[in-house]
């Protein structure tokens, strides 16, 4: 527990941003942050790191690719919920209420369409690379999302959800901004912002905000924090307590990146193809981590009898109890 020397009466903006401030650094300052925010990154590396800020932010969406995978007991493990389902489903909560605005601060969907595009395909969730991330779901991930289910499973402790958001959402309005450029220069993103739409938010009008805009932003977010927290002292602390909590597990997705290959390591990755003509998914990634039409013919097959990934985990369970039913009625 965070030991706070400060004033209790103080906002819980001020707070937050005094009671975190070594957490903070410390996450700022990881080798992995320097190679984010100095754009070193692999461009492969870089779409992994969107892979985790998707789970942490949105929903795992479970693609099965065989009924192996669901004796495997894949069914079971990839089904966290995230931070933005938490919040989407605790927005009455007075804490929360204030500062719930998902048409401005959800990342859910301009992350999906950045990985869509960086991967050349809308149903990026069928790539190879995907595939092959869920089998391996790094632990600070899975460990990030629990923690978040463990918050959102209680209306007594949903409250919390607001360090986490304070978390990510403000340093997306701050340093994102600044890594938003990086990134577009060093993988010669286009100017219409695809590739980097997690990092701009909306005015609220079907534009990108500007900068003042997104300090307006800024301090409206912190204004409501303030009016949903109130003058509750022991919250207060609870929620500085769960913020470094936050920046601690932030701070682990970073030590789970792999180092740049080289110095010329973003243009070698993924080739860079003319943005005129969607890139296809084989030309994105190194050939070794492509499983090639065995992938894809399953996918298709999945599709064919199932539909999409939700529907086979209802049918596949469907399928399991009936199977348990028959059996048992048989050794009967």
């Amino acid at each position: 527990m965070t030991r706070l020397t400060e004033d209790l009466s103080q906002p819980i903006s001020v707070l937050l941003r005094k009671g975190t401030q070594q957490a903070h650094e410390a996450a700022e300052h990881s080798q992995g942050a320097g190679w984010l925010t100095r754009g070193e990154l692999d461009r492969e590396e870089y779409i992994r790191f969107l892979f985790m800020l998707w789970n942490v932010y949105s929903y795992v969406r479970l693609v099965i690719i065989s009924p192996f995978d669901v004796l495997r007991g894949t069914l079971l493990t990839l089904l966290p919920r995230a931070m933005e389902q938490g919040l989407d489903e605790a927005q009455s909560n007075a804490i929360l209420q204030p500062t719930y605005r998902p048409a401005v601060l959800s990342r859910t969907e301009s992350l999906s369409s950045d990985i869509a595009f960086l991967l050349g395909t809308a149903e990026w969730q069928y790539h190879p690379v995907y595939q092959q991330y869920l089998r391996s779901i790094p632990q600070p991930v899975t460990k990030y999302t629990e923690r978040l289910r463990s918050l959102s499973s209680s209306p007594e402790t949903s409250g919390l959800l607001l360090a986490h958001a304070y978390v990510r959402y403000l340093g997306d309005l701050s340093g994102g901004q600044f890594i938003r450029r990086r990134i577009a220069k060093v993988y010669e993103l286009p100017d219409s912002g695809d590739g980097i739409r997690f990092y701009l938010f909306s005015n609220g009008n079907g534009e990108d905000a500007g900068p003042s805009e997104i300090r307006e932003l800024k301090e409206w977010y912190r204004d409501g924090m303030n009016a949903g927290v109130g003058d509750n002292e022991e919250l207060k602390e609870a929620l500085v307590d769960e913020a470094v909590l936050a920046f601690k597990l932030n701070q682990d997705l970073f030590t789970v990146l792999r180092g740049p290959s080289n110095s010329t390591n973003q243009e070698q990755t993924i080739p860079t193809i003319p943005y005129a003509e969607p890139p296809t998914p084989n030309t994105l990634v190194p050939s070794e981590l492509v499983t090639g039409s065995t992938l894809r013919s399953r996918k298709k097959r999945i599709n064919v009898l199932f539909g999409r990934p939700y529907e086979v985990v209802v049918l596949g369970a469907v399928f399991l109890m009936g199977l348990f039913f028959v059996t048992n009625n048989w050794m009967q």
